[in-house]
């Protein structure tokens, strides 16, 4: 999302400040809905920095900034002088600017929680509204501690899977590269011996295999081209609404892999959820932040539409069993801490229960893909040898 440089006149004269958004049109948009009337608007250049100090911060570089913080509004430290050490000591040049401008926007009058909405791409909706919340709680310090646990048990989660994917990626391209490399430079200097032995009838597995080989030297754009155009084509339908919807709706259909993907969306939806409970932020609206959170368009439809009913009245427990697309187990916890006014603990319990789950699942299913992984490495490899020494076989049975 790139930086606008707007100017506007104040009562002590002509001002200078940043906006981060989608475009120029939505940034003088935004500007007319505060009521400001900008002298000029123009797209920052961008800035040499964001290469050589690391670019937009990682969710680590956020933890740590939060934890500081909390630490020194417990110690008392007015908020202006917090921001003020924490954007002169960080290693991110890119992240300290942003949080130099933060402290800008508070001396000139906006809310902490207004001034980190200017940057969407690093202080998300559930952050923002979080510290809104502890803001006029007046219990800051408490809400940011909960944001750092938070984003730290959300990068255990994505790490845990990230991690599990590596191995199985990893013998799958030495698969790839291996069977490539065979079918390239191995497989024609066999075809070559056995065109010179002349009127040999070749097996159908090795002339398969030469084929294949055949195809691959002749039409490797196509190899190449087809599974990228159809990586591309993927992506661009996933990234419309629909295209979403639809492939994240046959993901969770999947044996094994559909069941994970369950279990990881009931764990964020279920943390998040929690955490904004606990912080104060109101049921409706922390459900409307929580469906974005979901990582899974089915889900996130479910959690959408049960705010209609619970602005009817409705408790969070029915309409959540009546979408279908949450274990029983969930919503049977929910309604008892409903039912006893611990909504957020439980909600929190189940996090737990579902981080244990995934973290199980992805050992399991880390520890059952290694020994088939070999086996389909050794099969691929294994055939195309076979298919090339069987021909040789033959014929030194055939001498003897």
């Amino acid at each position: 999302m790139p930086t606008y440089v707007y100017k506007f006149q104040t009562k002590i004269g002509v001002q200078t400040a940043e906006l981060e958004s989608e475009s120029l049109e939505a940034a003088t948009a935004f500007l007319k809905k505060q009521k400001i009337t900008p002298i000029s608007v123009k797209e920052k250049p961008k800035d040499i920095l964001a290469f050589l100090g690391g670019g937009q911060p990682t969710p680590k570089d956020i933890v740590v900034f939060v934890r500081q913080f909390a630490t020194m509004i417990n110690a008392g430290l007015p908020l202006v002088q917090c921001l003020d050490i924490l954007g002169s000591q960080g290693t991110n040049k890119v992240f300290n600017r942003t949080i130099m401008d933060i402290k800008s926007r508070i001396e000139q009058g906006d809310t902490f929680a207004d001034s980190l909405r200017r940057h969407p791409l690093v202080f998300d909706h559930l952050f923002c509204n979080m510290v809104e919340a502890g803001e006029i709680g007046g219990i800051l310090d408490v809400i940011l501690l909960r944001l750092a646990s938070y984003i730290e048990k959300a990068m255990a989660l994505k790490g845990k899977v990230k991690s599990a994917l590596v191995y199985p990626v990893a013998i799958m391209v030495i698969a790839v590269t291996v069977v490539t490399f065979l079918l390239v430079f191995i497989i024609p200097q066999f075809a070559t011996m056995f065109n010179d032995m002349g009127g040999m009838k070749l097996p159908a597995v090795t002339l398969s295999v030469i084929w294949l080989s055949d195809a691959l030297i002749h039409n490797w754009i196509a190899f190449a081209g087809t599974p990228v155009a159809l990586y591309f084509a993927i992506s661009k339908y996933n990234k419309t609404e629909k295209g979403k919807f639809v492939i994240d709706s046959l993901l969770l259909k999947l044996p094994v892999v559909g069941i994970l993907i369950q279990k990881i969306s009931v764990a964020k939806f279920s943390r998040t959820m929690g955490t904004l409970i606990s912080s104060g932020v109101p049921i409706i609206e922390g459900l409307g932040i929580t469906s974005k959170t979901a990582g899974n368009k089915v889900i996130e439809k479910a959690v959408s539409d049960i705010i209609e009913d619970i602005k009817q009245g409705k408790g969070l427990g029915e309409p959540l069993r009546s979408q279908g697309v949450f274990p029983p187990m969930v919503v049977q916890m929910i309604e008892v801490g409903e039912q006893s006014g611990a909504l957020d603990t439980m909600l929190n319990k189940i996090a737990d229960f579902y981080d244990q789950e995934v973290d199980d699942q992805v050992d399991a299913l880390t520890s059952l893909l290694e020994p088939i992984l070999m086996v389909f490495l050794a099969i691929v490899v294994g055939y195309v040898v076979i298919a090339m020494y069987m021909p040789i076989f033959k014929m030194g049975a055939g001498a003897a």
